[in-house]
């Protein structure tokens, strides 16, 4: 699957409900081998198992939207270990998974990672 936004996201940012800017945006590093995406349906954080998510959360800083392209300050997750990551779900938090809706699936970027081995990986948001 190529990156791409959930469907209610996008319907969610057209009504107001998403802002890049003022909202809490985190994000996880996910298993694809333990997550299909389904960008139509899937809404909320609920709809990815807990064994799907290898690391994270965590939150977004520095965000900007200059030229219309969401972006935020690089990212680093500590301790990484486990399954292999392919996949990035950035997602709005509201503190409950259940009401926390999924923003961005993104599986193809620049230094993505394939797997780990490591303690420490950082992503390029840019």
């Amino acid at each position: 699957m190529a990156n791409t936004l959930y469907d209610p996201a996008r319907k969610r940012f057209l009504e107001g409900q998403i802002n890049w800017m003022t909202d809490t945006i985190k994000v996880y590093l996910v298993d694809t081998g333990a997550y299909t995406p389904q960008t139509t349906t899937h809404e909320y954080l609920s709809d990815i198992s807990s064994s799907a998510r290898i690391a994270g959360p965590v939150t977004l800083t520095s965000k900007a939207t200059a030229g219309g392209a969401a972006d935020a300050a690089d990212v680093t997750f500590t301790s990484v270990t486990g399954a292999s990551i392919e996949a990035i779900i950035i997602y709005k938090d509201t503190s409950s998974e259940a009401t926390s809706p999924l923003i961005a699936y993104i599986d193809t970027a620049t230094g993505l990672l394939a797997s780990l081995c490591a303690a420490m990986r950082t992503i390029r948001l840019a």
